[in-house]
């Protein structure tokens, strides 16, 4: 019931052209991300070395 009241609210919204979608926000509530959506690959290292310890 909820998301049918929400589309119609936006249509009519639309149609009386009161939506700034430039103001739109998306989350993870309203749109699915299958399996979690891709898997971002290995990063690589930019600096020829690893960095020294500061705690010793």
């Amino acid at each position: 019931m909820w998301e049918r009241l929400h589309r119609l609210l936006l249509e009519e919204l639309h149609a009386a052209g009161r939506l700034d979608w430039s103001r739109a926000v998306i989350d993870s509530f309203h749109v699915r991300a299958l399996k979690g959506g891709p898997k971002p690959g290995r990063v690589r290292s930019t600096v020829a070395g690893r960095a020294l310890s500061t705690t010793c």
